[in-house]
């Protein structure tokens, strides 16, 4: 996940297993008399045990940095407390203050584990979006319009980039809540040229998500319907949404308001927003407005970078 691998958190706790896990498996039973416990077979047998855990967590944090391997720290975690705590009701009183300080580490240690698992855990509450817009065009222009992939980001004021990297691939980086920044490759799975797009991302993305795009043909002959459902799951669940929302990121809003740029875009050739909204993709809470103009090349240049 190329977030996570961007994190500082959890390149920080992935350097700090490696830290852990090296002496812990080279000398075990020089960490094991460290931390003032007797150094005999099964505690260097634990000790080692927990090195093997550490490079492995170190490995996977740094390697291929995923939430499971946060919760498997977690785990780990629980595991030495639950040692460090048996050591100090059998302790004999050599070393107990370098025991007690070492379960107060771990202790330590364990809340920022915790910590970072749940704040970087998606929970698999999946969010179904859909939306409406009518358009001028006939639906083999509407389609061919979107079928463009890279020019999404025109009219989608989330999206950074899109990028082909196939027949069928894509390649997707969008902003999120906060400042972050998400990524995915995608690959299209239905697609009727004229009447429906059909996606989903591919293993290892940011964010789980899929959709699909129908065009057909609007009453009395009058344009196009263009109807989009979205499915994805949402980080943190339903707090994610509200924290979200609280900050301006209603997703069903943004919806709304990437169909409506999608009809100017697609009807004029150009995005056309109010003067009350100049930064572009950076406004979030514009509430003054005025005519609608279009934008200037300047503007445009901005929206598009």
């Amino acid at each position: 996940m190329k977030t996570l691998r961007r994190d500082p958190l959890v390149r920080g706790l992935g350097l700090a297993s490696a830290a852990l896990g090296v002496p812990q498996v080279a000398r075990p039973a020089d960490v094991a008399r460290g931390i003032g416990v007797t150094a005999g077979p099964r505690q260097r047998t634990a000790t080692l045990a927990v090195g093997v855990r550490e490079l492995a967590a170190a490995g996977g944090l740094l390697a291929r940095p995923h939430p499971v391997w946060l919760w498997g720290r977690v785990g780990g975690d629980i595991v030495d407390l639950t040692l460090l705590t048996r050591a100090l009701r059998r302790h004999d009183g050599r070393g107990l203050g370098r025991t007690a300080l070492a379960t107060a580490a771990v202790a330590a240690l364990t809340a920022v584990d915790v910590y970072a698992a749940v704040t970087r855990t998606g929970r698999g509450s999946e969010t179904t979006l859909t939306a409406t817009t009518t358009v001028s065009t006939s639906p083999e222009e509407t389609y061919a319009f979107w079928r463009r992939l890279e020019g999404l980001p025109t009219f989608m004021a989330h999206l950074e980039e899109v990028r082909r990297t196939g027949e069928s691939t894509s390649h997707w980086r969008a902003s999120a809540p906060f400042g972050r920044t998400v990524e995915w490759d995608a690959e299209v799975t239905e697609d009727v040229p004229g009447s429906l797009l059909v996606w989903r991302s591919l293993d290892g993305a940011d964010v789980d998500n899929g959709g699909e795009v129908r065009f057909s043909p609007a009453p009395g002959g009058s344009g196009t319907e263009v109807r989009v459902t979205l499915r994805y799951a949402v980080p943190a669940g339903a707090l994610g949404r509200a924290v979200a929302r609280y900050f301006g990121e209603e997703p069903s809003q943004q919806l709304d308001d990437d169909l409506r740029r999608f009809k100017q875009a697609v009807e004029t050739g150009e995005v056309v927003r109010s003067e009350g909204a100049p930064a572009g993709k950076r406004a979030r809470g514009e509430f003054p407005q005025h005519p609608a103009r279009p934008l200037t090349p300047k503007e445009l240049k901005e929206t598009l970078s």
